[in-house]
């Protein structure tokens, strides 16, 4: 998930966060896909580095685990309490000390770099982080290469995951959760169907449209509008995409760039469609059965969170064996059954047919293949890229 600003200032709060955090405070929760024209299935404390160290050959002893808020399930009774982590514990006999202080991918960066290019240890023997900075990250040299012997279940994460740009062979990074980014709108209350990008801007949604401030959904969804793939493009194809964002923001088609709070818009109406996440529009269709997630004809964003293990960690065997354990595909469905996004781990699907057949039926987290061949991921951008990219953004956008 990036998330930004307040959100993925990044550009995410950020965005997963506070999506979540949002939707779960509204007491919203559900869902609708459409591809083309409709899919349809169903504070930031330092982390503790209290309890025994251990040496990182070891799988005994703690594990200090970073993750963004909600993003684990949590008992009925006590919102405190993580039922697959204490089941983990008790049978592994290793500790968690589970931390969910990534509220933001910047900041969160910011927190442990002094540390990490300093040689010394963050305090985590497990963090979790966006396609984009986990890719800043390995290319930084700040995470450890995983040792897959602890790891058999790894065997389980699905192929589109496999083989990324800022990871290949998935050497230093596994999918903790992943999420499109697509469209969410009602087509009943707005009397037509949309199946591609550029159906937003008619005159019966002018005004009444909202999108991403985080740069790689919308600039994405643009690109992809434009027959450009997100994830090979040059700088010109991305100037020739703000262009075309800033004539939609200038003829007063886009009502605001937002974070999560574009769901509260949606489901009361006051905006008519939203560039946005599917796991909020799978929690908004609680509320509203005719709710509906698009996925454009000529393409969707694809986003994963990663669990990395950063260097210095004093327990990477244990982290390693940590990350086994949420990918057994029993496990795995009792998380997604919980937040609602899209699993990674191949089987999870059988195994959520058990839990809640409803939800393994729902593409909203388990996408077909011809979803999935629909999804693209947004290329890598050095730092100096990085900041011409998000200054032309900003300016669009009025951040």
């Amino acid at each position: 998930m990036t998330r930004t600003p307040p959100r993925r200032g990044d550009v995410w709060i950020d965005s997963r966060l506070s999506r979540r955090g949002f939707l779960r405070a509204l007491g919203v929760g559900g869902a609708v896909v459409a591809v083309g024209p409709g899919l349809v299935a169903c504070g930031t404390d330092p982390v503790s580095t209290a309890g025994p160290a251990s040496s990182a050959g070891s799988s005994t002893g703690t594990v200090a685990w970073s993750n963004w808020p909600l993003y684990l399930d949590t008992a009925e009774d006590d919102e405190s309490s993580y039922p697959t982590l204490a089941a983990f514990e008790e049978s592994s006999g290793i500790s968690v000390d589970y931390t969910e202080d990534i509220n933001s991918n910047d900041e969160f960066f910011g927190k442990i770099s002094p540390q990490l290019q300093a040689g010394q240890s963050t305090g985590r023997d497990l963090i979790v982080l966006t396609d984009w900075m986990a890719g800043r990250m390995i290319s930084l040299g700040y995470v450890e290469k995983l040792d897959t012997s602890n790891i058999p279940n790894a065997k389980n994460l699905i192929s589109t995951y496999q083989d990324l740009d800022f990871d290949p062979g998935r050497a230093y990074s596994l999918p903790w959760q992943s999420g499109m980014t697509g469209i969410g709108y009602n087509p009943e209350q707005l009397g037509r169907e949309i199946s591609k990008l550029d159906d937003l801007f008619q005159d019966d949604l002018k005004g009444r449209i909202t999108m991403l401030n985080e740069m790689r959904d919308t600039m994405g969804l643009i690109l992809l509008s434009m027959d450009v793939q997100p994830e090979d493009h040059t700088f010109a194809d991305y100037e020739a995409a703000i262009a075309k964002l800033q004539k939609l923001v200038d003829d007063g088609f886009i009502r605001a760039f937002t974070g999560n709070e574009y769901a509260a818009d949606l489901a009361s109406g006051n905006i008519g469609a939203a560039v946005g996440w599917s796991g909020d529009v799978l929690q908004l269709q609680a509320d509203d059965l005719g709710m509906q997630f698009v996925v454009p004809a000529q393409g969707g964003i694809l986003w994963s969170d990663n669990l990395m293990v950063p260097k210095g960690a004093t327990n990477k065997a244990g982290a390693e064996k940590l990350i086994d354990y949420y990918y057994d595909p029993a496990v795995a469905a009792e998380v997604a059954a919980w937040v609602n996004y899209v699993t990674p781990i191949d089987g999870a699907q059988a195994a959520m047919e058990e839990l809640d057949p409803d939800l393994a039926s729902n593409e909203l987290i388990f996408p077909t293949s011809a979803t999935l061949d629909m999804l693209h991921s947004f290329k890598p951008l050095d730092e100096d890229e990085e900041r011409q990219y998000q200054d032309l953004f900003q300016k669009v956008i009025g951040a």
